[in-house]
């Protein structure tokens, strides 16, 4: 009997010889749906539960409990000192009405319960809620001192020729504290014992036994089956001791609105034993692994983990409502792996669990969401909370339903309509809980037609309206020679056009009236874009490009225009051997003006470097041609054959020098890049290209003196945008309010989205107005952080002041009827820190009353109220708070 060889265990759903697996940490495929456990209760305490549901109470078979050993007096005592183990019978009792309806059952404390994991969760939420009742409405989901459930080992058997249990508690099988409880709880001495098992488990073990009987006879020994019960609310240390709370106030086994901390047996007992791996005493609580860059949808998950109706829902029989022959959805897959995802998280004592299941289902049905890379949790949120409801769909056969216009009809006939029109086709827990409706009202404008629909949402997606502006830095340089680049810095629109940046330019600068701005971006000291366009997005330059703006003269608009690209020999050794190359320096320079011959190509240039002269010193230390200005310079120019045309020359120092020593500028024309050179030019009439492009491209080569002479000018360039690496940005800060307020706001259509009005016959640029009409009980808001584009991805850091206990919305519903209340509660944040793409998902949690707990992956620790508004809130989950 004592042998662990020989003992065999009872699974969770059903009674075999194969041992007993332990619950695994991470997700697998099952069958099973339910927490398949074995819980011993007190009766009185289930029954209560099973009393006030509406459901029908599952029958239970009554057990009366007596002692196995004979012995008695000085015997038995004698019997107690050399055999440790816990032993009694449990003979049916056929005489009590199977659904405990007699007066004398409950009224012992000695009367238990064995409940199957789903009843035990119904029947603790029951109570949960029943103390709450009296309170504001709170979260339904369970909150219990957990530090009362802790695991007890059995070991049964069928004595022969009877329908008798043997049951065993030994020392070897529980720990020392655990073995203590046992024998409290089954003293039979002062009063009797009964066990109801509503499980289901004892007549299984019967009726194997019997079977077992009759295919071998001839074996008569009897066989250890093993089963671990769940024992709670039997806890007399922690029901009856006093403890204290963190406030200084006392309480009794349980602290509604909050988890308990455990006391020191639950911390080395309960923790350890059911691998709890943050604050023992809660259920709820449980993290997830990071399966790799998966923090994602681990922040969503646990968002709607906690949302009450949710909870109630898949923690109940939800099997029933799943619709696997619906062409939307996903054959009941996703919503079976999601309910059983979310009884794991429920479960007592869980520990931190791998949701490899539902990533492989999630990866089948959302291929973009395969693999490792980092996602979006508002993304997977959408496709959940749509694919849950396609699963859960109550319409097996969707009707067909025509859209009608208005027409003039009142907005509340025509908002009962449409919701109508979408409950026919459209019946699940998600539309119950999480959609509501807007209304959405387009009004041409040529003749003023008005429509108006109603159209449904799962969760509204708002701007951010504090970063609607962005400030931008470009160097100016003057086409006359004048003065030196400048940078300036302008404010402009974040999403406005080319023609909003030269504007604000064009006033920071003082621009004449008989001046223009040509803009160009600069990369490699070359002009690698003009930006000419007026109505191109400023969204398509980056923070970190460097834009110039060129002051060209309006005198001359049909003179073409001179781009002068400079360049300097540059020398490198390589495997001792000295190479040069020429090398692009400094910045380019734009002219517009009618040049005849080479020699005004010289002047112009000359003019044009004017401002880069250095200083001269002390004529004394001038021996050589310091002293010559810059208009002697650009005649002094030996028209000398150069070297190399192909830009590369492989030649001694001497060989370069020699060539270089009575040249000071040398003049090819170019192609757009600045990297061939073509003819060289002259001192005579130019010989232009036909036809006459707009810009002629001028490289430019600078003698080592030259390059001496003048401050090279381009230096370094300001990127368009530069944050200080230590210093700290002012944030932007902007109310919840203010982004609804610009979510709701009339603005024209798109070029790409335009509608078709009806009684003009044409696609129009409408002007769109939107308004909230219908609020869902659960209200899921998004901060659009992230900006998109064909070549630019952004994320704004803007803080959104949001609140907290009183999110009023009475005075953004258009329909001001039909609804108790418009007030709604922040329960759950899915936050994003870091930038795009290489960011991390966390989630903060109201759960237990007015507690806040932050899930990072599998990491779970409690965090104050006063640490959960940052500029990391993406996703905000509200709950409908009715009016008192």
């Amino acid at each position: 009997m004592d042998n662990d060889d020989t003992a065999a265990a009872i699974s969770s759903n059903t009674l075999h010889s194969e041992p007993r697996q332990e619950e695994e940490k991470e997700e697998v495929p099952s069958s099973v749906d339910e927490d398949q456990r074995v819980y011993l209760v007190p009766f009185r305490w289930w029954k209560e539960a099973q009393d006030s549901s509406s459901s029908e109470v599952k029958r239970g078979i009554p057990y009366a409990a007596s002692p196995s050993s004979p012995y008695g007096g000085p015997m038995k005592i004698f019997n107690n000192i050399f055999n440790s183990d816990v032993a009694f019978n449990l003979r049916k009792e056929e005489e009590l009405s199977c659904n405990g309806e007699s007066v004398e059952v409950g009224v012992s404390s000695k009367d238990y319960a064995l409940v199957p994991g789903d009843m035990w969760l119904q029947s603790l939420k029951w109570h949960s809620d029943s103390k709450n009742s009296s309170k504001e409405k709170s979260f339904s989901a369970v909150e219990e001192d957990m530090s009362d459930v802790y695991p007890l080992q059995l070991r049964l058997s069928v004595l022969l020729d009877s329908n008798v249990l043997a049951v065993k508690i030994s020392k070897k099988d529980n720990s020392v504290e655990c073995f203590r409880r046992a024998c409290k709880i089954f003293n039979m001495e002062a009063e009797p014992l009964r066990v109801w098992d509503f499980s289901g488990q004892t007549t299984l073990l019967l009726l194997n036994d019997r079977n077992k009987i009759l295919k071998e006879p001839q074996k008569q020994t009897e066989q250890d089956l093993l089963l671990e019960l769940q024992v709670y609310g039997l806890t007399d240390s922690l029901r009856n001791r006093a403890k204290k709370d963190d406030n200084g106030q006392y309480f009794n086994g349980t602290l509604n609105g909050g988890s308990i901390k455990s006391s020191s047996f639950a911390r080395s007992s309960s923790s350890n034993l059911l691998g709890v791996s943050f604050e023992a005493g809660t259920i709820g609580l449980t993290g997830l692994q990071n399966l790799g860059n998966t923090c994602f949808m681990n922040s969503a998950l646990q968002c709607l983990a906690h949302t009450p109706k949710l909870v109630d829902y898949f923690l109940g029989d939800y099997k029933r409502e799943i619709n696997p022959d619906n062409p939307l959805g996903m054959k009941g897959e996703i919503a079976s792996s999601f309910g059983d995802l979310m009884k794991k998280l429920w479960a007592p004592g869980a520990t931190p669990l791998a949701p490899r299941t539902f990533k492989l289902k999630l990866a089948h049905f959302a291929p973009q969401f395969s693999g490792f890379n980092q996602h979006d949790s508002q993304e997977l949120l959408a496709f959940l909370l749509d694919g849950l409801h396609e699963d859960l769909n109550r319409v097996k056969c969707k009707p067909y339903v025509e859209a009608k216009d208005s027409d003039g009809r009142p907005d509340e006939e025509v908002a009962d309509e449409y919701w109508r029109n979408h409950l026919a086709r459209n019946d699940s827990i998600i539309v119950d809980v999480c959609q509501g409706q807007y209304r959405s009202t387009l009004i041409c404008p040529d003749c003023r037609k008005v429509s108006v629909t109603f159209d449904p949402f799962m969760y509204l997606s708002l701007p951010l309206p504090s970063t609607s502006l962005r400030t931008m830095t470009l160097t100016v340089v003057k086409a006359d020679g004048s003065d030196k680049p400048s940078p300036f810095t302008v404010t402009v629109p974040k999403n406005g056009k080319l023609k909003d940046l030269t504007q604000a330019l064009s006033a920071a600068c003082s621009l004449g009236a008989d001046e223009t701005i040509l803009v160009a971006e600069i990369y490699n000291n070359r002009i690698i874009r003009f930006l000419e366009e007026p109505t191109d997005s400023l969204s398509l330059i980056r923070d970190n490009d460097q834009l110039v703006a060129y002051r060209l003269s309006n005198e001359v608009k049909e003179a073409p225009q001179f781009v002068f690209v400079h360049q300097q020999i540059e020398e490198k050794s390589i495997n001792g051997k000295l190479i040069l190359n020429w090398k692009a320096f400094g910045l380019p320079l734009v002219v517009r003006k009618n040049i005849a011959n080479g020699s005004d190509i010289r002047e112009v240039y000359d003019k044009l470097l004017a401002p880069f002269l250095e200083p001269e010193e002390d004529p004394a230390d001038n021996n050589d041609d310091s002293g010559n200005s810059a208009n002697e310079v650009g005649t002094d120019v030996c028209n000398t054959k150069n070297t190399r045309l192909n830009g590369s020359p492989e030649t001694s120092d001497k060989e370069e020098s020699d060539a270089q020593s009575g040249a000071d500028f040398q003049f090819y024309f170019t192609n757009e890049k600045g990297a061939e050179k073509g003819s060289e030019i002259g001192m005579d009439e130019l010989v232009m290209p036909t036809p006459m492009p707009e810009r002629l491209y001028v490289l430019v080569s600078w003698s080592e003196k030259m390059v001496k002479r003048y401050i090279q000018p381009l230096g370094l360039l300001p990127e368009v945008f530069k944050s200080a690496f230590f210093s700290k940005k002012p944030q932007e800060s902007v109310s919840l309010y203010k982004c609804l307020e610009a979510f709701l706001k009339e603005e024209p259509l798109g070029p790409d989205d335009m509608w078709y009005c009806p009684v003009c016959k044409k696609h129009c640029q409408a002007g769109k107005k939107l308004d909230l009409w219908r609020l869902p009980e659960i209200l899921v808001i998004h901060l659009k952080r992230f900006s998109y584009s064909r070549f630019l991805k952004n994320k704004l850091e803007t803080f959104v002041d949001f609140p907290f206990h009183d999110l009023d919305l009475a005075d953004y519903i258009a329909h001001k009827g039909g609804q108790s209340s418009q007030r709604y509660m922040l329960y759950a944040i899915s936050n994003h820190y870091g930038s795009m793409g290489g960011g991390h998902y966390t989630a903060f949690v109201r759960h237990g009353g007015d507690r806040w707990y932050d899930f990072d992956d599998s990491h779970v620790s409690s965090i104050s109220e006063d640490k959960i508004k940052t500029s990391a809130a993406y996703v905000l989950f509200y709950r409908r708070v009715e009016d008192a």
